[in-house]
């Protein structure tokens, strides 16, 4: 049993020696009340270089610049009719503009700091444990980094090779494990045996049941969507509409968020056809990373949910060339998508794709108009799946001009309303329970909670409503390294 006075004390000990300084929540939802000695250093430091200042960086609104950059608006695109066949605006936000260019950094940042503000992890003498199929553990590396954390990466050895040049570079300790992005038993099943084999020095951290994950994205993502609707909203418009893939369920934490704000709201989860694990209790293997994993997150609030979508993987492909392609852009124009929208198509990865499709299909189904806001966002950007690219050229040939006009015909345009479940509440409880296969008999969670997760009308809100107490521990740990 460790001493948890003692472990905190070597934490605020190490923060000081590094110069480690940690953002509170609300500073990461409104970046403006960050003071201006720490604005005037990030002046001098890059976005994606590894100082602990970055830590200030975890926010949707830094200033698109590689370099020196501070703090604008939320960073987002929308996407018109010309591009996405129907009526509704919709818009995302990007997450290219974090540090490592993922939003996953945020989704990180709770699981590791609030253990280490109130003692509960030693970086003296632990390592956090990163489970992922990508982002999640790269984010996970980057803020172990700056908060002076050692960590471990597990993830299935069917990822992007950026991402394990990435983690090489940044000095994890990496377990790649049998498989591709839906094999996340594996990841589990690799997770515990290293933590059996070690388990005073491993802390695990794992995306799909650590709160932290989707309260960052109650208090940052839900704010920034509601603060982009509010400075777009035109006439009678009004925000329909959120649409996201599962992965992790972290991103579906600002859903919680609007529910409260905009209750009228319809919330969509997405996931890849190719593993249909919600809409019909399927599995299988598919090609959208960073999503669908053959179970059912932990912290997923099935009751949040109204429709379920299923996107093909095949679609998400061919529009990864129609963006990125010149020939593919060459179409684009042709179509009346404006060039500066068109050049900036690489903002979006593989699983924004998938969730830009959801967007379509829910516009479809629920015949929304112009007077229709459909949320969304980007996760990544291009810059982690060049490889994808090259990949698809190697198997497919040269992508033409008539490859490309046959592409946006058929993955946007033809887009329809197949694979898709608007849900009752039994459908929501059914899948629900699903979680009771993965958490009660693998993972050790008490039957009581996830009874407590349906029937407890306050359960998430206590849950999603601990940044509150972590800002204040945020606070009381920062003064006592005496640095700010």
């Amino acid at each position: 049993m460790r001493d948890q006075e003692k472990v905190l004390e070597n934490t605020i000990q190490r923060c000081r020696e590094r110069n480690i300084i940690i953002p509170t929540y609300e500073q990461m939802a409104h970046p403006e009340t960050i003071p201006q000695k720490i604005k005037q250093e990030l002046k001098s430091i890059g976005l994606w270089d590894l100082h602990p200042r970055n830590l200030f960086r975890i926010n949707w609104k830094n200033q698109p610049v590689a370099s020196g950059g501070g703090f604008d608006g939320v960073n987002y695109l929308e996407l018109p009719g010309e591009l996405t066949g129907v009526e509704p605006r919709i818009i995302v936000l990007l997450g290219k503009f974090f540090p490592t260019g993922s939003h996953k950094v945020g989704a990180t940042f709770g699981p590791l700091v609030e253990k280490l503000v109130r003692g509960a992890f030693d970086p003296t003498t632990q390592k956090a444990l990163w489970p992922s199929t990508g982002n999640y553990c790269r984010g996970g590396a980057f803020n172990s980094y700056l908060l002076a954390c050692p960590c471990i990466a597990v993830l299935p050895e069917g990822m992007s090779i950026e991402r394990f040049e990435w983690l090489k570079k940044i000095g994890a300790e990496i377990h790649a494990t049998p498989g591709s992005e839906s094999n996340v038993k594996e990841v589990y099943d690799k997770t515990r045996e290293l933590k059996q084999a070690r388990p005073d020095e491993i802390v695990v951290l794992n995306q799909f049941e650590e709160i932290g994950n989707a309260v960052w994205h109650y208090v940052c993502t839900g704010r920034a969507m509601e603060e982009v609707y509010l400075k777009e909203r035109r006439g009678k418009q009004r925000l329909s509409a959120l649409c996201l893939t599962q992965g992790s369920a972290g991103t579906l934490g600002s859903g919680e968020y609007l529910r409260e704000k905009f209750p009228a709201i319809k919330i969509a989860c997405a996931e890849a056809q190719q593993c249909p694990t919600l809409l019909y209790n399927g599995y299988g293997a598919h090609r959208i990373e960073g999503i669908g994993d053959k179970h059912v997150p932990w912290i997923h609030n099935l009751k949040n949910m109204d429709l379920v979508i299923d996107v093909d993987d095949e679609d998400c492909m061919r529009l990864l060339r129609l963006f990125n392609e010149p020939a593919g852009r060459n179409i684009l124009l042709k179509k009346g998508v404006k060039p500066t929208l068109a050049q900036k198509l690489d903002l979006m990865g593989i699983s924004a794709i998938a969730n830009v499709l959801g967007c379509i299909k829910m516009a479809k189904y629920f015949e929304m108009n112009s007077d229709c806001i459909i949320m969304t966002l980007a996760t990544d950007s291009m810059e982690l799946y060049r490889s994808r690219i090259n990949e698809l050229n190697n198997e497919r040939g040269e992508y033409t001009e008539l490859m490309a006009a046959v592409d946006f015909e058929k993955c946007l345009v033809e887009q329809n309303i197949d694979w898709m479940q608007e849900l009752s509440y039994w459908d929501k409880k059914r899948m629900h329970n699903l979680k009771y296969f993965t958490w009660i008999e693998q993972q050790g969670k008490s039957v009581e909670e996830l009874d407590d997760q349906w029937y407890n009308d306050s359960y998430w809100t206590d849950k999603l409503h601990a940044y509150e107490k972590w800002d204040e521990l945020i606070r009381e740990f920062n003064a006592r390294t005496g640095l700010c």
